[in-house]
């Protein structure tokens, strides 16, 4: 009889701990409390510090998010009201360029972002790139002659990630879950690349060109364009240094390559798009070798024309 009650006393010990650590899920926490029962005992941590640091992060976020898009909202409608008070004009509003976005003429030129580097980034650096991709859609909606935009190797982390983000269903991108090589004909591919040897100076119609969807400070130099001959693939590079001079090292960001590639289309002389999008970090400005030729051409129009 005493070897059945110990017994059942055991059973609803563990009954109890199950319980415990069952109870306790990330996102029933809005703080760190030291996971600590009622009379103050420490309980056992169901994850690590760093696990419990992230998540709790997450909570706090996904908590917040109603709030601070209804102060975006709030913010929005204010700088409307004074802009028309002082009429400037702001622009089409969302609504106006969502009812745009089918009505507007598409280039056949395309861009791809390629996001089948997942497993080589952190979660802050997969964020970077899903906001990057934010501004490459606003870039494009905005202009009056878009660029064909699709998204391939559209994985559950890239959703995951970028489901932060409402309405992303209904952004004007293609979202192909497939590689790229599995969407569209080899030939019609080019990947851009700053370790190409083959300077881009015209983007051509019905081809796409492929940015890599990768943030990651360097750690995989050369890793799209030997993805590119490996593949079988036409590269190439932006032809910055005919053209810009910068200060520090000419690897851009997703959103910057997709701007540059954009306006080039819109018809915008190389020069100008460069020293335009370029960051005013980046230190860019024109090449000596550019000045000394308009300088030269100056000089020849002024003889000939007798002054």
């Amino acid at each position: 009889m005493e070897v059945e009650q110990n017994s059942n006393h055991k059973k609803e010990e563990t009954c109890m701990e199950n319980n415990l650590h069952h109870r306790y899920t990330l996102f029933d926490i809005s703080k760190d409390p030291g996971l600590k029962d009622d009379e103050g005992n420490e309980l056992p941590r169901p994850f690590t510090k760093n696990q419990m640091r992230k998540w709790l992060k997450k909570v706090r976020w996904e908590n917040n998010k109603h709030e601070k898009r209804a102060k975006e909202k709030a913010r929005a409608k204010e700088r409307r009201r004074n802009a028309r008070s002082a009429n400037i004009d702001l622009g089409p509003s969302r609504k106006t360029l969502k009812k745009m976005k089918l009505e507007k003429p598409k280039k056949n030129i395309g861009i791809i972002i390629d996001l089948s580097f997942d497993h080589l980034m952190i979660e802050k650096d997969r964020f970077k790139v899903i906001k990057q991709i934010l501004r490459c859609y606003s870039i494009n909606r905005r202009s009056e002659t878009p660029l064909k935009f699709h998204i391939t190797s559209f994985g559950d982390k890239s959703k995951s990630d970028i489901s932060r983000h409402n309405g992303y269903e209904n952004w004007d991108i293609e979202y192909h879950e497939k590689p790229y090589l599995d969407v569209f004909s080899r030939d019609k591919l080019v990947y851009l690349s700053s370790e190409s040897d083959n300077i881009i100076e015209t983007f051509e119609e019905d081809t796409y060109y492929i940015i890599g969807g990768l943030v990651d400070h360097n750690q995989h130099k050369g890793l799209c364009h030997k993805i590119a001959v490996e593949q079988g693939i036409r590269h190439c590079q932006l032809p910055l240094n005919k053209y810009v001079n910068m200060k520090t090292r000419k690897v851009l960001t997703i959103d910057h390559v997709f701007e540059i590639v954009l306006r080039v289309c819109e018809g915008v002389s190389w020069q100008d798009t460069l020293l335009k999008v370029l960051p005013l970090r980046k230190g860019a400005h024109v090449c000596q070798s550019l000045c000394d030729s308009t300088s030269s051409e100056d000089i020849s129009n002024q003889s000939t024309n007798g002054t």
